[in-house]
């Protein structure tokens, strides 16, 4: 699957995000967010070594239900599920290689 670039006005609820089968790479960022933008060649990079891997982009902030669900607290923060469950989180990831290992773990035989 390829990389989101911009962040959607919805987000799926967390509810959804239990529910979800197989491999998904959540977001979590802001569109004003400096590490957010920064980050994006790193993410896209490694999101098109691992394209089964679903991206799911998340615009968070005050208010903001999802990402305080997931415990968000800096971003970017990206979070990777197998099936509905937490397996690995990354908080402002700057190189690819720490985010292709995340990517590892939840894409491939279970």
């Amino acid at each position: 699957m390829t990389m989101i670039s911009t962040y959607p006005g919805t987000a799926p609820t967390r509810a959804e995000l239990d529910r979800s089968p197989g491999p998904v790479l959540i977001e979590f960022g802001a569109a004003s967010c400096g590490l957010c933008r920064a980050a994006q060649p790193v993410i896209a990079k490694a999101l098109r070594e691992h394209p089964g891997v679903r991206h799911i982009k998340v615009g968070d902030g005050p208010g903001q239900p999802l990402g305080r669900s997931f415990g968000v607290k800096l971003w970017p923060t990206l979070i990777a599920l197998r099936d509905g469950l937490e397996i690995a989180r990354l908080v402002r990831p700057m190189s690819d290689g720490p985010i292709v290992k995340m990517l590892a773990s939840i894409d491939g035989p279970a």
